[in-house]
């Protein structure tokens, strides 16, 4: 019940439309009702030949019931899915507002394909909340009252065996039908989340699968999977069948009641003969009000379950949160100094990073190299307050970053990835996520920066230009300098390259390295990288292994030093010319 009042609570912005849409569905069950009571009684009074008179109002109630079911039913459909489109509007930002401060510390606790799952399945079933659950219910409730009144003032035994009947219907054939499919409603859910991550994993790992010849075993999971699926939907399609047969039953037994306790009626002269089929198709129209409840059950259990999944994701604490009263800034940042900083991501792992000790103001350029692991792009995600650190310091301007709002802190940084996420959007989208209100000259002249004015001319649509899922119309060497672009319309006091140049050729990356210093002057740079090129521009230069700094300085003192830094200079720009004459002969 508790997810369903949760549910609930996502309605109330929509309250008058709700109310509205209710309105509608009653009035829809209601001239059902209505059009085959007079269509009864027109065609039994009519049987004894009175005049046309007597069967005028009859007529005209038969069309006005008949015109009217017809457009309440269109009115209804139209106020109820307006209520459910927004309500889904309201449960997808929802959902995003829960998630984001999870990104990306807090999600290794959820799969990313059970996460997928989660947003677009368990959302898309919560569609059917308000139509399929909702709206029958309380539309039912107030039918059961309404008519068991009617009918009751015909004779109170009448009223009373119509009431049981549709409460018997209406209640024990649903909790009937939910526990039938409560077992089937949760394995179909499972079943989904698991199907929905091999999937998602299988085919993020498609080229590895295919290259190791591991595809059949991939499709034979995954069709195990879908066996699971079938069994559930099978059990769950033979619980509606036993719930239909017992809807249909229970409307004959409590019409044949009715029919049995009505023919005395007319017998003692306590009711005109001619009503007796007009009492009896009112019980039989009634039941179309409490029928649809057993299906309502049945999506009640799917919709309650997706609820409960979605609302789990507020039990995941985020790993970083807000301070109860942020500090707030003072203009612009003006250095950033990290103090013996230490970190590991799970308590049973190694520390990622042991007393790390790093200044960074403005104007100045320090250089954080590595081997893969070294603890590199770790410094980014803390600095950027992505994870949580308990151990050493992270100052702004002297003052302690989790004192500050999290968003705000962001807000000083720029960063240049190593694998820029480009979206499935247009190139001037693209570039305006880094400053929503540019010009196109601006635009333009970004992508020049970034080194690609010469491609950008021999675009036909310019801006326009789609650039395709994740990049895929560009090169690696685009897609990252297009990242660049971005960055170079972004104006902060901070900047962080994590690996700026991967994917372009040693040209291409000697010539952006010019225009990054050029462009970044004056600003305080934070450049990550395992390529030693163009590194004897920056002021100091940091030597990661292990989580460790083990070597600092400039380029000149680090070679002449001959330690690790040295070491990896050399190996780097190390010739190894392969002639013919080095070769062995055969």
């Amino acid at each position: 019940m508790k997810v369903a009042f949760r549910l609930l609570t996502f309605l109330k912005p929509f309250n008058r439309w709700v109310l509205l849409s209710i309105f509608f569905s009653t009035a829809t069950i209601a001239s059902g009702i209505g059009l085959l009571g007079t269509s009864a009684y027109l065609i039994s009074r009519a049987a004894l030949h009175p005049s046309i008179a007597v069967l005028q109002v009859a007529i005209v109630g038969v069309r006005f019931f008949g015109i009217s079911r017809g457009i309440f039913r269109y009115l209804e459909r139209l106020t109820s899915h307006s209520v459910n489109f927004r309500l889904l509007a309201q449960l997808r930002v929802w959902v995003y507002r829960v998630i984001e401060p999870l990104i990306p510390a807090a999600t290794p606790e959820v799969h990313s394909g059970d996460l997928l799952n989660r947003i677009m399945s368990d959302v898309d079933s919560l569609e059917n909340f308000y139509v399929r659950v909702v709206s029958p219910y309380v539309a039912a409730g107030i039918t059961v009252i309404g008519m068991g009144l009617f009918v009751g003032q015909i004779h109170p035994t009448l009223g009373l065996v119509l009431v049981a009947g549709m409460l018997v219907c209406g209640l024990l054939v649903p909790l009937a039908a939910l526990w039938l499919g409560q077992k089937p409603g949760h394995a179909i859910v499972a079943v989904q989340s698991r199907w929905s991550a091999r999937f998602i994993e299988s085919v993020q790992g498609i080229g590895d699968l295919t290259a190791f010849g591991q595809t059949a075993s991939a499709a034979r999971k995954l069709e195990s999977l879908n066996g699971e699926f079938r069994k559930a939907q099978i059990r769950q399609v033979g619980g509606g069948a036993w719930v239909n047969a017992s809807n249909n039953l229970i409307t004959n037994l409590t019409m044949a009641a009715v029919l049995w306790l009505a023919i005395p009626l007319v017998s003692n002269g306590y009711l005109e003969g001619f009503l007796l089929p007009v009492v009896t198709m009112l019980v039989l129209a009634s039941f179309e009000a409490v029928t649809p409840l057993a299906q309502a059950a049945h999506v009640h259990s799917v919709t309650r379950q997706a609820g409960k999944r979605l609302f789990e994701l507020e039990n995941i604490a985020p790993a970083v949160t807000d301070p109860q009263k942020p500090l707030s800034f003072r203009g612009g940042m003006h250095k950033i100094e990290i103090r013996d900083l230490s970190f590991q991501y799970l308590a049973n792992e190694p520390s990622a990073l042991q007393g790390i000790n790093l200044n960074l103001p403005a104007g100045k350029k320090i250089a954080v190299v590595g081997s893969s692991g070294a603890g590199k792009s770790t410094i980014i995600n803390l600095m950027m307050r992505l994870w949580e650190f308990d151990h050493g310091e992270i100052l702004l301007d002297d003052r302690d970053i989790r004192l500050f709002n999290p968003e705000e802190v962001r807000n000083q940084f720029t960063v240049i990835p190593q694998f820029a996420y480009i979206f499935n959007a247009s190139l001037r989208q693209n570039l305006r996520l880094a400053r929503p209100n540019a010009e196109d000259e601006e635009l333009i002249d970004g992508l020049q920066q970034a080194g690609l004015g010469e491609w950008f001319r021999t675009l036909p649509d310019g801006l326009n230009t789609w650039v395709g899922e994740h990049g895929l119309r560009l090169s690696g060497g685009e897609r990252q300098r297009l990242g660049v672009a971005r960055v170079l319309l972004r104006d902060t006091p901070f900047i962080i390259l994590d690996e700026p140049t991967a994917n372009l050729d040693a040209i291409t990356e000697a010539g952006l390295i010019d225009r990054l210093h050029a462009a970044f002057s004056g600003k305080g740079v934070l450049w990550i990288t395992h390529r030693l090129v163009g590194l004897e521009r920056m002021d100091e230069i940091i030597v990661l292994d292990d989580g460790k700094i083990i070597e600092r300085g400039t380029h000149d003192a680090l070679i002449r030093t001959g330690g690790h830094y040295a070491r990896l200079w050399e190996l780097q720009n190390r010739m190894l010319p392969l002639t013919s004459s080095s070769l062995p002969s055969s």
